[in-house]
């Protein structure tokens, strides 16, 4: 099909239809999200395996054969429901329809907007509350400021893991690729902590979700940098500064596009952390947190033209 298909205007459809739709809330409610689905096998073979008595070897290698069982039967699936798909005009529509199920441009714009309307109404609480949804920091003691900076850190960062990282991955591996990658990102998201108790099972899964987000965030910082006229000194400053591999690209540029702080420490279950900061302005505001917003849909846009060109470089190369 790769080789058959119009494949980029699949992906650039995809990515339309996503921006569009979202995810279908009665497709949610009757069988969940499907990032669910591996999220449970996770869940269920860290429970099994990851064992605090075994030994720390024992405990990697297992790691290692979670991500090869992930990455396996997602490409399995990917591959049998894209070969069954063909490639007539109505199967690359449905193709596309089905590859929005790894796409999260609608629900993370949805989810930080959530954050800016109490934000902007001066209803600080309320808008500790909603950012809690989309971050892992403690939020009952930031101030307007910190809440809007932890806003535009998962923006940045999300637009990565949510956004580019699954098109790209739909654009060079079609659904296997696709599927493959949301195994393994949720695999990290779950298990790929530093903490004693993951940090030898969870080892395999940050670093291939490293390895796979390598090119994408990269790619996304430079799509913000670019959209923004600015952002790209920050971003090649500064980006390093990340525990992260890959964090920094994204959330870099966007504090070098908005001429704003981000990073800086941050409170995980009542423990102060020390992180990095990004970017010489000043801590961000409400107003901020809208500008990046409309730099987040300005971005999303530009990641739609590339596919869209791919394809008609390949028309008029024929």
């Amino acid at each position: 099909m790769a080789e058959t298909a119009p494949w980029p205007w699949v992906v650039a459809l995809a990515l339309g239809l996503e921006a569009l739709l979202g995810y279908p809330a009665a497709l949610n409610r009757l069988a969940g999200h499907p990032v669910a689905w591996p999220a449970a096998l996770i869940e269920a073979l860290e429970r099994r395996w990851n064992q605090p008595a075994a030994s720390d070897r024992r405990r990697r290698l297992l790691g290692v054969v979670l991500v090869v069982l992930l990455v396996a039967a997602s490409v399995l699936l990917g591959g049998a429901v894209q070969g069954l798909l063909g490639v007539s005009l109505p199967a690359l529509a449905l193709f596309a329809l089905i590859a929005t199920v790894g796409l999260a441009q609608r629900s993370l714009h949805n989810h930080v907007a959530a954050v800016l309307a109490p934000l902007r109404a001066d209803d600080l609480p309320s808008a500790r509350v909603a950012v809690a949804m989309i971050v892992g920091r403690d939020t009952g003691g930031l101030d307007p400021e910190g809440v809007a900076a932890a806003a535009l850190e998962s923006l940045a960062e999300s637009f990565n893991d949510g956004v580019v990282a699954p098109a790209f991955w739909l654009l060079v591996g079609g659904l296997p690729g696709l599927f493959a990658y949301k195994s393994v990102n949720t695999a990290d998201s779950l298990v790929g902590h530093r903490e004693e108790r993951w940090r030898m099972f969870g080892w395999a899964a940050a670093r291939t979700d490293d390895l796979m987000n390598l090119i994408p965030a990269r790619a996304a910082g430079g799509l913000i940098a670019l959209v923004g006229g600015t952002g790209w000194r920050i971003m090649l400053r500064d980006a390093r500064r990340h525990a992260s591999p890959n964090a920094g690209w994204p959330e870099a540029a966007m504090a070098g596009a908005l001429g704003v702080q981000l990073g800086g420490e941050a409170v995980y279950d009542g423990v102060p952390t020390a992180r990095p900061t990004f970017g010489d302005g000043p801590r961000p505001t409400a107003a901020d947190l809208e500008r990046g917003l409309r730099l987040y849909r300005q971005a999303c846009l530009l990641l739609w033209l590339i596919p869209l060109a791919i394809g008609l470089i390949a028309v008029l190369a024929r």
